[in-house]
């Protein structure tokens, strides 16, 4: 039973008053946590230039508390941050969002013409054309630095003309991470520590290259039948895109200086305009409202095995980032963040429900063992089974292939049921864990049970 009620939250909060936020928000994700499973997180809140409230929940993967200085992802959150490094070179002339990337990154080329075109802004506000239905950057081997995730584009096709259709695709800020370097002169990690995260205090903030550099602090967890299994992340490049390591405490530096930092207003105003080719996503942020329909700007950010968000309220000057140790499947630092955001507006924050989620876990594992069963019983008839028959009949094997055929043509039938998304096969064993091992199960279980009949066939035979 939940050792606190909805009920009583929300007459601890008074609404709209910054001191009582904080209670409120920690007996709700307490409550969160108890009622999903959630191992760990980290929550930052401002009000104008305060911090309202920093603080950690749980435990990393490593064992350790979650404090509101633990290093955790931020993933595509991380957009952000490049797109502020972009703006200020920016501002001070070294570059301009209209020009060519080209022009600053002669390095960026690609196979198909029309990428000559592609200019800064496109790649911030990711209408330059590029797409995972073009360039599958997930499944390709991945690069180790920016200059390799460029690099890689040379055999590259557009799925678009630059600047006429929106696709979300992470090599967009790859690439203007990669510009950042060659413009500036120094390795992106460097830049953000001299031109953001030391000028802001955020001493214990960073980004990296791939899953190999994340520290214990932000690997995360998949929950499977309920329980909260501690994994690595799936290979991946993400700096640039989704490399960013954060605590709570630099977060709330970060949302502060959205309104008080390190850029001029007019391009705070440029960054928060979006494109004609999609009104809810301008250069790193996403516009939005929340279910009252307060205007706010805000992002997300998935890894397989995390998730974050950031969000900033104008109207009333409340800022507030999430980070969760749990992956895209659960989109818990959104359930989080949504729940917060209510708590602000003098609302009612409402739990999920993970029943159908645990339901789902127990079929897929009641039919992993089914398929185990079956596979046996046929397997040891399988002698039987080949003396009824009068010839081979091999068509009468085909059916206990198809799981196999599956296995193999999954990762290309999720993209045409994503839409062009690309993801490795490994990547929707994070997606979709017990599906995915009733899937190899019944691949292996229909290839013993195939083994076993043509061995009792072929013996019947000698």
């Amino acid at each position: 039973m939940l050792r606190t009620t909805l009920a009583a939250i929300c007459l601890a909060l008074t609404p709209n008053t910054a001191a009582s936020v904080p209670t409120s928000v920690d007996a709700y994700v307490e409550q969160y946590r108890e009622a999903t499973g959630l191992p760990g997180v980290a929550v930052a809140i401002t009000k104008g230039a305060e911090v309202i409230h920093a603080t950690g929940h749980g435990h990393t993967a490593a064992g350790d508390p979650v404090t509101a200085d633990t290093p955790m992802a931020v993933a595509s959150v991380s957009k952000s941050f490049t797109a502020l490094a972009v703006m200020q070179l920016a501002e001070t002339g070294k570059v301009a969002l209209d020009q060519p990337a080209r022009r600053y990154l002669p390095e960026f080329t690609m196979a198909d013409p029309r990428a000559t075109k592609i200019t800064i802004r496109q790649l911030l506000n990711q209408t330059s054309g590029m797409a995972d239905s073009a360039f599958p950057e997930k499944s390709l081997p991945q690069p180790d630095t920016l200059e390799g995730a460029v690099a890689r584009l040379r055999t590259a096709r557009l799925a678009t003309d630059p600047g006429t259709a929106f696709s979300y695709h992470n090599t967009n800020y790859q690439v203007a991470a990669r510009l950042v370097e060659v413009v500036s002169g120094r390795p992106f990690a460097d830049y953000l520590d001299a031109n953001v995260f030391e000028p802001l205090g955020m001493r214990r903030s960073t980004t990296v290259n791939t899953d190999r550099d994340l520290p214990g602090s932000a690997r995360g967890y998949l929950y499977v039948l309920g329980q909260a299994v501690a994994l690595p992340e799936p290979t991946g490049f993400g700096n640039g895109s989704g490399g960013i390591l954060s605590t709570a405490n630099d977060m709330a530096r970060w949302l502060i200086a959205q309104n008080t930092g390190l850029l001029s207003q007019k391009a705070v105003r440029e960054m928060r305009t979006p494109s004609k080719q999609n009104e809810e996503y301008a250069l790193g942020w996403m516009i939005g409202n929340t279910g009252r329909g307060t205007p706010v700007i805000e992002h997300g950010g998935d890894l397989f095995t995390s998730t974050a968000h950031q969000l900033l309220m104008p109207e009333s000057g409340y800022g507030v980032a999430v980070m969760a140790n749990t992956g895209m499947a659960f989109s818990d630092a959104h359930a989080l963040m949504t729940g917060i955001v209510a708590i602000i507006e003098g609302g009612t924050p409402q739990l999920p429900s993970t029943q159908s989620l645990l339901l789902t876990d127990v079929l897929f594992a009641l039919l992993t063992l089914v398929t185990i069963g079956l596979a046996a019983r046929g397997a040891v008839r399988a002698r039987r089974w080949a003396a009824r028959r009068t010839g081979w009949q091999l068509w009468r094997l085909a059916p206990y292939l198809v799981p196999l055929v599956l296995c193999v043509t999954l990762a290309p039938i999720h993209r045409v049921l994503a839409r062009g998304r690309d993801a490795m096969w490994i990547q929707l064993a994070y997606l979709y864990p017990t599906f995915m091992v009733w899937l190899v199960t019944a691949a292996a279980a229909g290839l013993t049970v195939v083994a076993a009949r043509l061995w009792g066939a072929a013996r019947l035979r000698t």
